[in-house]
């Protein structure tokens, strides 16, 4: 499949608790193994997109809660360590999303450890002073959209849209082949939206 039609940057905007975010995150760090794509990842809020939001009880705290792990990695973002965002990303990820730990006050701690950050990051986890920061972030995000979406957005030769929302993770020539549907339609003015029925049986690895 030729892929040199296609740009050669993305950004996507990823919240660190979002399931949905966390796959198409790992689709397209196949398609940038595979194609050379360079992939930003930049960090949004899911709470700042709902906090307005009239939610459904276990959505509503879901959303309170996810507030936590963005703080810090706002915080993250705005210390001399910002260049361990993705590993931060990646890493508690990895640890929430395919290995199932909910905790997410332990998985702040074990992911900071790890990477020899400071310790001291997971209190910004509890001060919404950070708040702000994040809704900037966000507002950057979604500003392309016609509406505020949710999470992952992607940005693609500026354009901005929702997803794309995946259930499990393409490899190989399927992830290839999405990427280039994803590009055609992105940069096809007339688009707008595609929507379909959802498989709420999540792959995450």
């Amino acid at each position: 499949m030729e892929t040199n039609t296609a740009p050669s940057t993305v950004t996507v905007y990823l919240d660190p608790t979002c399931p949905f975010a966390w796959i198409t995150s790992r689709w397209l760090a196949e398609v940038e193994l595979q194609a050379g794509l360079d992939v930003r990842r930049e960090l949004m809020s899911l709470s700042v997109v709902n906090e307005n939001r009239e939610l459904d009880g276990w959505y509503r705290d879901y959303n309170d809660r996810a507030w936590r792990p963005a703080r810090v990695a706002a915080a993250l973002l705005a210390s001399p360590h910002a260049e361990q965002w993705t590993d931060f990303y990646e890493r508690f990820g990895q640890r929430r999303h395919v290995g199932g730990l909910r905790d997410d006050q332990q998985n702040t701690a074990l992911t900071l450890d790890e990477l020899s950050l400071p310790a001291g990051l997971a209190a910004a986890a509890e001060d919404p002073s950070w708040d702000a920061d994040l809704r900037t972030r966000t507002k950057a995000a979604t500003a392309p959209l016609a509406d505020d979406g949710g999470t992952p957005i992607l940005h693609i030769e500026g354009r901005g849209f929702f997803g794309p929302v995946l259930t499990a993770v393409p490899r190989g020539e399927a992830a290839l082949r999405l990427w280039h549907a994803v590009w055609t339609l992105a940069t096809t003015p007339s688009f707008s939206e595609l929507k379909g029925a959802r498989d709420e049986r999540l792959q995450t690895d």
